[in-house]
């Protein structure tokens, strides 16, 4: 079955940085968009950035602009989220999901497979 592992999380100050990982499994990695989301207490989860199938094209939103960094490394099928100047605003659980779409989707129920989730907590 598929199986999208993500790892990395943990807890850092103001301004640091942290590199989360996804591991996937039981899928062709290479003909999945794949997507960021993160959930916040008592929110709903959101959208944080997608990459397209072989990379080339980046999508994230706003709040991440600058900051973020998705990629792809897809003979190993992972995908990374880089994340730098990290705020207390960013702390959530994040999730790496999969989509057979074609093009940038930003909306969950668009995605077919989804991780556990890794909390990041980022401390002032």
């Amino acid at each position: 079955q598929v199986q999208l592992v993500e790892s990395g999380g943990g807890l850092v100050q103001a301004g640091g940085s942290l590199r989360l990982s996804c591991a996937a499994s039981g899928l062709t990695f290479s003909k999945y968009l794949m997507g960021w989301f993160r959930q916040a207490p008592g929110k709903e989860r959101e959208f944080v950035a997608a990459i397209s199938r072989a990379g080339r094209n980046t999508y994230y939103t706003d709040s991440v602009k600058g900051r973020f960094t998705i990629s792809r490394d897809n003979p190993k099928n992972t995908v990374y989220l880089q994340m730098n100047s990290l705020k207390p605003e960013d702390t959530a659980v994040y999730y790496c999901a999969a989509s057979s779409k074609w093009t940038m989707r930003n909306m969950p129920d668009e995605y077919d497979y989804w991780g556990q989730g890794i909390q990041v907590t980022v401390s002032s």
